[in-house]
């Protein structure tokens, strides 16, 4: 009988201290969340607006950031007045984002006379790669023109001893093609984070340059980034249905947070005006808008860079900051405007 009961007292005990420590996990997770409204809060950076600066008709765009130690690598394209883009390397001290040097060895790759990316090289999303210590780099590609349009597809990219401003071709064909109707004439516009051994990629797709465009979600195994599968369920975020919104969302960037993956991206309104919205999932399945979209807007000012436009919103930590580094543009929209590439940021 006294055994019976000291068993007894033993298994309370040990289901006291379970409730105990997975309610204080759960708190943990819940107090170490980002707050929608951290997000919204976003100022440009004196000096850092715009940041990457090319002369018109010529653009410095579809920028990502990437942070080795105690320097900020920027890659970044080029757009030339012939619509040709290539990919460029730029870099800053970690404690001053906007104090730039620009990589003597620019451009590090230009579109070949034939293949996949004889058209465009662009939208460089590096990352890196801790199952066999080496950068790798998801880029956008197309090809010359042929009898009809070429779509906008996805390579793979690896560093040269992870020198940022030398990189080869993986593969000389796409990773992420140009397969299904949602995916016409855009499989591409990439951002990673990692978990585990597994690659989460967001990617932007489109049918038509009419109809709005869509995000998509992949996977890749680390130990063969090349192996892409795409999610069953694309596209899975047409955008949160509000008006800024309400005709298309592309140009997501990821942000993994300690309870969320955070994506920002690029909203439409009937105006084909974008500015940036937040939305955070557990699962790439079910998305919750924040409350405050969109969370930074085109500036005020109508001769400012950025008063037009803005994509490809990438937000990186550095130091005591949410730095996002994004593109603005000013003109007559992204064919005949003239766009740059900012920072703006906002205190953790």
């Amino acid at each position: 009988m006294q055994n019976s009961i000291s068993y007894l007292l033993f298994l309370t005990l040990i289901l006291q201290l379970s409730v105990s420590c997975s309610s204080g996990k759960q708190k943990s997770l819940a107090d170490n969340s980002i707050p929608f409204e951290l997000f919204s809060r976003f100022e440009r950076v004196e000096n850092a607006s715009p940041l990457l600066v090319v002369p018109a008709p010529e653009w410095a765009a579809a920028a990502h950031a990437i942070v080795i130690g105690d320097t900020i690598h920027y890659i970044w394209s080029k757009r030339n007045k012939d619509n040709f883009w290539d990919l460029r390397h730029s870099s800053a001290p970690l404690n001053q984002p906007e104090k730039l040097s620009h990589d003597p060895r620019n451009p590090f790759l230009s579109p070949p006379e034939t293949g996949m990316d004889s058209k465009s090289i662009e939208y460089p999303c590096p990352f890196y790669n801790p199952m066999d210590s080496l950068y790798y780099m998801y880029y956008l590609v197309k090809s010359k023109e042929g009898p009809q349009p070429t779509p906008k597809q996805t390579g793979l990219l690896l560093s040269n001893d992870g020198d940022m401003g030398d990189w080869k071709r993986v593969l000389d064909e796409p990773v992420i093609k140009s397969e299904f109707k949602h995916e016409k004439i855009v499989a591409g516009h990439t951002s990673v984070t990692i978990v585990g051994d597994t690659i989460h990629i967001i990617y932007t797709s489109m049918e038509s340059w009419e109809k709005g465009p869509s995000l998509c979600h992949a996977t890749a195994p680390l130990s063969d980034p090349s192996k892409v599968t795409k999610d069953p369920n694309n596209p899975v975020f047409n955008g949160s249905g509000e008006e800024w919104d309400a005709y298309g969302a592309r140009e997501a960037e990821i942000l993994a947070g300690p309870e969320y993956f955070h994506v920002f991206y690029g909203g439409r309104n009937k105006e084909q005006v974008y500015q940036v919205g937040h939305i955070r999932t557990k699962n790439f399945i079910n998305f919750e808008a924040n409350p405050y979209n969109p969370i930074f807007r085109v500036a005020e000012d109508s001769a400012a860079w950025d008063s037009d436009g803005l994509l490809t919103p990438q937000v990186f930590e550095a130091g005591d900051y949410y730095y996002m580094l994004y593109a603005g543009l000013n003109g007559e929209g992204w064919n005949k405007g003239h766009c740059l590439s900012g920072l703006a940021r906002v205190k953790k």
